[in-house]
This record gives structure tokens, C-alpha cells and sequence, in this order.
């Protein structure tokens, strides 16, 4: 049996809930099952009731508000216990067109990606102001170069992952999971696909950006962080190398006068080339450790999946065992699945 689990992380959607979840399908093409899991984060308005008032399949409840990215983790883990063949994720406020979830899931029934994000078209999207939608392509462009992948929508939360890609997706961030899950991914060399979507009318002003500085600010940091976890040697070569040609400017210039006989003076030149060219040789260095750093976090990635695999696999069949159990059988047995493959 496949079963595809819909997650929807929420912050205080009592109002938006009901209509988000009216449009979600309960039925898709290539799926046996289809649960819709809720993911409160935190929330004081009665989220939680009214999601179970609506019959979800489980809402999993966080004590206090700990952001979008901590809630699509706890989507993750839940959806995972639940043995999800295939996990997407929406927005609580509706964001997204539910009837797009087909064409989200058609790359991976396909066997033909691991992950899937919807294309919102953000160079275009008139929700956005102008500048917002350059520097969505902007952001998009450098997520592109840092992961490998072709990117056009980095920030889109509407996506679908497979089994085995959710249980290697681990999310460090305390903003948002949108950029690191993209360059992990694509450092991991998973197989990423984008597909065009459609969005609805704005509902409410976005609770995850205050303001465009605060955006950028939170942006920026994300994007380096990530990048230096998981493109060291790239980022501090690359800044080190620069630091070391700005260093050989005035260096270059201070030999000019010393060879030419001008010899006194312009010991500045001579100064700064130095602080430049030793310190971009120490960034170089840095570039090493860290490095080999990321090489021993991916050896720990691994394990981590390893046992994650185990546990929830363990997990799936004991309670694959009591249902068989409580219904007088000798418990089911749980095939598995390659979303991708002809049988699946």
C-alpha cells in the first residue's frame, strides 16, 4: 500500500485552516492512502482544535512557537512515523493551488526525481513588489550556483519529497528550510525537479518577513551559513584568493616606486599588502579545516540516516503488527516501495 502524507505547518491559521484543507485532495492518481497531517507551531488562536474538528489524520502539537523551520521538521518526522511513501508540504494560508499536487508528485511517480518544488514563477508573480521580485531571482540565482541545481524558485515551500529523501533531509536552520534543504540536496546529489504552479490571491501579509531589510538580512545569513557548511573549500578559496589579489595591488604598486629609486616612503602600500595576503592565505587555511569538517558532518549525516532508516522502519512494522494483530491476522507486512518503479 502507498500512502502519501500532506503536511501543513501552522502558526496561528484557526481562520485560514478550513479553507486550506477543503481543497486538499483526499484521493490522488498512484496513492492508496492519502493522510493530511497538521503541524501546530505553537499556536494561541485554537489551531489544533479546529484542525482536529476537521478530521486530520494527526496534529502534532510544538509547547511554544519555534518557526516555519522547526514545524516542517516535526511535518517530516510525523509523516515519516506514519509511513509516508511520499510527504508534501503547503502553507496553512493557501497559498498554493492544491489542485497542483498531481503535478507535483507526476516527477517522482515518474522515477524521475527524489524532490519536487513548485515554480511559482517569482520573476512574474504580481503578488510581489518589483523588488521583491528581483531579489527572489536574485536569491534563487545564488541558491543555483551554491547547490548545483537549477533554481528557479528557491523559496517556494510547496514541495514533495520521497521516503528516502525526507529521511536525508536534516534541517539545522532557525529561520526557514527553503535554502539549506536545496543546497543539501543538491551537494548530496539528489535528484531535484521544478515544476510550474499556480498560487491564490494573498489571504495575509506573510508572518515569516516583518520587513524587506529583514528578509534580506535573514536571507543573507541562511544562504552563507549553508554555503559554508556545505561548499567550504569553494567559499574560502574563492574568498581567500580574492583577499590575496587585493593584497598584490598595492604591493605591486610599492615595488614600482621602490624599483623605479623612489625608496622612500609608501611603506603603507607595502603594510597593506601584507595584512591582505597573509589573511587571505589564513581564510585559504580555514577553507581546509573546514573542509575536512564537512567531511567528517557528512560521515554523521550518514550515520544519522542510517539509524533514523532503523528506527522508523522498526517503527512502521510493529504497528503494521498490532493492526494485523487487533484484526485477528498475523500482522501486515509492509513492502518497500520505489515510488518510481512499475510495481510501486
Amino acid at each position: 500500500m502507498r500512502k502519501l502524507v500532506i503536511q501543513v505547518p501552522c502558526f496561528n491559521e484557526a481562520e485560514t485552516l478550513p479553507g486550506t484543507l477543503s481543497e486538499l485532495p483526499r484521493e490522488v492518481d498512484g496513492f492508496d492512502l492519502v493522510e493530511v497531517v497538521i503541524v501546530d507551531d505553537g499556536s494561541s488562536d485554537g489551531t489544533a482544535e479546529v484542525a482536529e474538528s476537521l478530521g486530520v489524520a494527526e496534529v502534532t502539537r510544538l509547547v511554544q512557537n519555534r518557526g516555519l523551520a522547526a514545524a516542517f521538521r516535526a511535518g517530516l518526522e510525523t509523516g515519516l512515523r506514519r509511513g509516508a511513501d511520499v510527504i508534501v508540504n503547503t502553507d496553512a494560508d493557501n497559498q498554493y493551488q492544491a489542485a497542483d499536487i498531481p503535478k507535483l508528485l507526476e516527477p517522482i511517480l515518474a522515477g524521475r526525481a527524489e524532490i519536487v518544488v513548485g515554480d511559482r514563477g517569482v520573476g512574474e508573480l504580481k503578488a510581489f513588489s518589483p523588488i521583491k521580485r528581483r531579489l527572489q531571482k536574485l536569491g534563487s540565482w545564488v541558491i543555483g550556483r551554491a547547490s548545483g541545481i537549477s533554481t528557479p524558485d528557491a523559496t517556494s515551500g510547496f514541495r514533495a519529497f520521497t521516503r528516502e529523501a525526507a529521511l536525508r533531509t536534516l534541517v539545522l536552520s532557525d529561520y526557514s528550510y527553503t535554502l539549506e534543504t536545496l543546497i543539501q540536496a543538491g551537494v548530496a546529489g539528489e535528484a531535484v525537479e521544478f515544476v510550474p504552479i499556480r498560487v491564490n490571491p494573498q489571504t495575509r501579509p506573510s508572518r515569516l518577513m516583518k520587513s524587506m531589510g529583514e528578509y534580506i538580512a535573514k536571507s543573507g545569513v541562511a544562504i552563507v551559513r549553508a554555503y559554508t557548511s556545505y561548499r567550504p573549500i569553494r567559499f574560502f578559496t574563492v574568498t581567500g584568493v580574492t583577499l590575496v589579489i587585493l593584497g598584490m595591488i598595492p604591493g605591486v604598486r610599492f615595488l614600482v616606486f621602490f624599483l623605479s629609486g623612489d625608496r622612500i616612503g609608501h611603506v603603507q602600500s607595502l603594510i597593506l599588502a601584507a595584512i591582505f595576503t597573509i589573511v587571505g592565505f589564513q581564510v585559504i587555511l580555514f577553507g581546509l579545516v573546514a573542509d575536512a569538517i564537512n567531511r567528517s558532518r557528512r560521515m554523521l549525516e550518514e550515520l544519522v540516516y542510517r539509524v533514523r532508516k532503523l528506527e522508523l522502519d522498526r517503527f512502521v512494522s510493529e504497528a503494521d503488527t498490532a493492526v494485523g494483530r487487533a484484526r485477528g491476522g498475523h500482522g501486515l507486512r509492509r513492502e518497500p516501495t520505489d515510488p518510481g518503479s512499475p510495481k510501486a
